[in-house]
């Protein structure tokens, strides 16, 4: 446990690079969006709180701070476990918070940030403006993200001090002032310049130019030295290269460096020695410094001399290189540590040595040191100098942060995939085959999806392996597997139990029952581990995901089993929305059946039904239509709509319908007095029921068929007007300057009726208002769009000119029931049509005369 003021020091240290953060805050957006959560905040805790990024939040809030007593974020940090709050104003631990009292917050999760150390530095917080229910899937999620935004700020924290250590040891590095020289072996003249003569401590007047002037100013400890070194240059016309102390005529010692070349005549011979020299005294004692710095920064740092041998090793570089300088120093690299030669070590190391560039690069060093280092090799007159860091936990840090985002990206994925796919019958295996896909190689190397129908048969539906060289055998081993396995195998108990089953050596578990052609497959692919997630939802297991992972490959460690049980249960949960989907649309089918039969077609008249619901899932709601023929044989066409929508709806139209055919049946009753009746039926019963309704009734007399007319009588009840297409193209709107009452509010209303004369080959179209209304449309703008189109399609069969209607008008996102009732008079002095298809009427109507 660290003290509170290296606590402090460590929040501070994170504070610094953390603060507007842009991988935290796109940590902190991801997040909001995987948990559909209002806002998110990334805080840390030192004296009170600093919210460092987050997504959602207020305007400048990113950077300010909050007293720790009025935090969240303090709340979450100091708890033994996740702050898991569904009502934080009803929360002791939170409703008298700020945040909360103001209406902010309504729910709230979170997670602690863990620092170097284990301490808790800050939280994650993730809110929401209502109370809502945290599954443990989002308590889970918001584990993985928590881990993830540590990680993140571990990473910034060390890259920011491995910067720092870098910077610090660049600025010991100092250059010298340099002066030359040209000795003349021919004439014996030396020739120096202005520095050169002012470091030997000579003027122009004093300074002689010839080499005894030189050796008169060498310490004579180095004069012998100095002097084989300029005689070996001159005899073999090469490099002279020394470091010689000189004494001043005050008595000073100063060092200096010098550096040349022979340059020789057209026989071979030297005639001029060309050169430059610096005074060192104060690198010598710079070195000296440095030294002490070296042996003291946390950085670790060897010289190598031109033959790749240690020249210097200082105390940290002894450390990480796991061996003492009395080892190292004289040695060669390449033979200290193997491992480097054909790596990137020596292929930068021999870089900068050839071309006199400093190589900057990552490497990593297998066992015994097994860890990575970040690597600055610059070349120098006696060879190279390196200083390296341990970047071993940086590297582990970007790791863990590179696995954690591809868990939730892989989260992501499947949630898309499973949104866009997920479907009945075989939709679903198509599902599962994408998902076994998604998940390979993140989590397992091998995948076998497997699904029990709804008679609770197993089969494995879809598989898919890392090597494309073995998707085939995969997919033979997942067509054969469940017949050679017994319950005791993995996959079967882990269905019978409903829990996930670890496999870490899987061969025992199953070698019992692999025999023959499955297990020549199972040698084949050779899984080592395996893992079987059931997919289980609402107490159902309808299927499984099994993961393996071959001998190269460890098994899954707790994160990643964390983030395949959440693959499986996100597929359990679609696949189970999708079974009960299906199961409600058939079960909607059979009663829109049961209740919206098809119409009759009588003598001369073609009569079409159109239904089309506002919600595919529910194939039947509150609309609906009629159409029957009376004893006498004259046809009732009921249009109607009631008040609600939904199951709810459906039950009160199947009532209605019911009532107003029983009521219209007998012969002489009106629309007028069918929907009188049916308004007293409703009260007298006590339906509660609001509804509008229009009904139209085809009348003759055989002076009317004589002269191809027909009568039209119908009544309205707060229904959009029936629409009335005649044989020329016009079309007139049945409506009334007062619209009467809808259904179920006055019992006692007064109900008109209105007659209209049409000439045979006339259409009346009755229609509900999902077709004419909708978000940002009118009725009357919508019936307007009717008449239009009803007269642009007028010439079409009555079939399709309902359909194109319906096609034309409706949004594309039907946010309304539409029912649709037409019925076309045809001519009677000739025979009925093709196109209105055959005779279709109950046994007891008579035939027209």
């Amino acid at each position: 446990m660290s003290s509170p003021d290296g606590r402090a020091a460590a929040v501070r240290r994170l504070e610094e690079t953390a603060v507007g953060s842009p991988a935290l805050r796109r940590l902190a957006e991801l997040v909001v969006r995987l948990l559909g959560a209002s806002a998110a905040r990334i805080s840390l805790l030192g004296d009170a709180e600093t919210v460092v990024s987050g997504a959602g939040l207020a305007p400048g809030l990113v950077g300010a701070q909050t007293p720790a007593g009025a935090s969240l974020a303090a709340l979450a940090a100091t708890g033994d476990g996740p702050l898991v709050v569904g009502d934080a104003a009803q929360d002791p631990r939170t409703a008298a918070l700020p945040l909360v009292v103001e209406g902010r917050v309504g729910a709230c999760l979170g997670l602690p940030l863990a620092g170097f150390d284990g301490s808790a530095v800050g939280a994650l917080v993730v809110t929401d403006r209502h109370a809502r229910t945290w599954t443990d899937g989002d308590v889970a999620l918001a584990r993985q993200m928590a881990d993830s935004v540590a990680t993140e700020l571990e990473l910034s924290a060390l890259a920011r001090e491995f910067e720092a250590h870098r910077l610090r040891f660049e600025l010991a590095i100092d250059a010298a002032e340099i002066g030359s020289f040209d000795w003349d072996l021919v004439s014996g003249r030396l020739i120096w310049d202005d520095r050169l003569v002012e470091l030997f401590g000579y003027d122009r007047e004093t300074f002689a130019e010839t080499i005894e002037a030189f050796n008169a100013r060498l310490h004579p400890d180095d004069l012998p030295r100095v002097s084989e070194a300029l005689r070996t240059a001159i005899d073999v016309c090469g490099a002279y290269d020394a470091e010689y102390r000189i004494v001043l005529p005050s008595g000073e010692n100063r060092w200096i460096r010098a550096r040349g070349k022979a340059v020789a005549d057209d026989r071979g011979t030297a005639i001029r020695l060309l050169g430059a020299a610096y005074d060192t005294t104060e690198q010598r004692d710079a070195d000296a410094r440095v030294a002490r710095v070296l042996e003291t920064m946390t950085a670790a740092f060897f010289s190598l001399d031109r033959d790749f041998r240690f020249s210097y090793v200082n105390a940290e570089a002894e450390r990480l290189l796991a061996a003492t300088r009395e080892e190292l120093i004289g040695g060669s690299i390449w033979e200290l540590f193997p491992d480097a030669v054909d790596s990137d070590f020596e292929l930068h190391y021999r870089g900068a040595m050839t071309d006199g560039r400093t190589r900057v690069f990552e490497a990593y060093y297998p066992a015994p040191l097994d860890a990575w280092y970040e690597v600055r090799a610059w070349p120098g007159p006696d060879g190279l100098s390196v200083y390296f860091h341990d970047i071993t936990e940086r590297r582990l840090a970007e790791e863990r942060a590179q696995r954690s985002a591809a868990r939730l990206a892989l989260i992501a994925d499947v949630t898309s995939i499973l949104s866009r796919t997920m479907g009945p019958g075989e939709a679903e295996d198509a599902a599962l085959q994408q998902v076994a896909q998604a998940v390979v190689p993140l989590l397992g190397d091998w995948v076998v999806a497997s699904l029990v129908d709804e008679e609770g048969r197993i089969r494995d539906v879809g598989s898919w392996h890392v090597d494309p060289a073995l998707r085939e055998p995969a997919e033979r081993y997942a067509a054969l597997r469940l017949s050679s396995l017994d319950s005791s195998a993995p996959f079967p108990t882990a269905l019978r139990t409903g829990r996930a089953l670890e496999v870490d050596d899987l061969r025992p578990a199953v070698a019992h029952v692999l025999h023959g052609p499955v297990g020549e497959l199972f040698e084949l692919l050779a899984p080592r581990s395996a893992v079987v997630f059931p997919l289980r939802a609402r107490g159902r297991t309808l299927g499984a995901l099994s993961v393996y992972r071959g001998h190269d490959r460890p098994p899954m460690d707790g994160q990643e089993v964390s983030t395949a049980r959440e693959v499986a249960d996100r597929t359990a949960l679609a696949l189970d929305n999708s079974r009960l989907y299906e199961q409600h649309r058939r079960l909607s089918e059979t009663l829109q059946r049961s209740m919206l039969t098809a119409p009759p077609e009588p003598d001369h008249a073609e009569i079409v039904v159109r239904y089309h619901p506002a919600i595919q899932a529910a194939e039947i709601g509150g609309d609906w239509y009629d159409a029957f023929l009376q004893p006498s044989g004259a046809a009732v066409l009921v249009i109607g709509d009631v008040v609600g929508h939904d199951t709810e709806a459906a039950a009160v139209m199947g009532q209605l319908r019911g009532l107003l055919r029983g009521i219209a049946y007998r012969d002489g009753v009106g629309p007028a007095a069918v929907l009188t009746e049916l308004d007293r039926a409703i009260h007298g019963l006590q339906m509660h029921a609001l509804a509008t309704a229009a009904i139209a009734r085809v009348e003759q007399t055989p002076e009317e068929r004589a002269a191809g007319l027909t009568r039209l009588r119908w009544s309205n009840a707060g229904h959009p007007p029936p629409l009335l297409l005649h044989p020329d193209g016009s079309i007139d709107v049945l409506d009334r300057d007062r619209p009467e009452l809808m259904l179920g509010v006055d019992p006692t209303a007064e109900r008109t009726e209105t007659v209209v004369t049409v000439r045979r080959g006339s259409t009346l179209l009755l229609y509900t208002d999902g077709l004419v209304e909708g978000r940002g449309l009118l009725l009357d703008e919508g019936i307007a769009r009717l008449r239009d189109a009803v007269a642009e399609l007028a010439d079409r069969p009555l079939a399709e000119l309902c359909d194109a209607v319906i096609e034309r008008l409706r949004p594309d996102v039907l946010q309304d029931d539409v029912a649709l009732v037409a019925i076309r008079l045809h001519p009677q002095d000739r025979p009925r049509p093709p196109e209105a298809g055959p005779r279709i009427v109950p046994p007891d109507v008579p035939a027209e005369p």
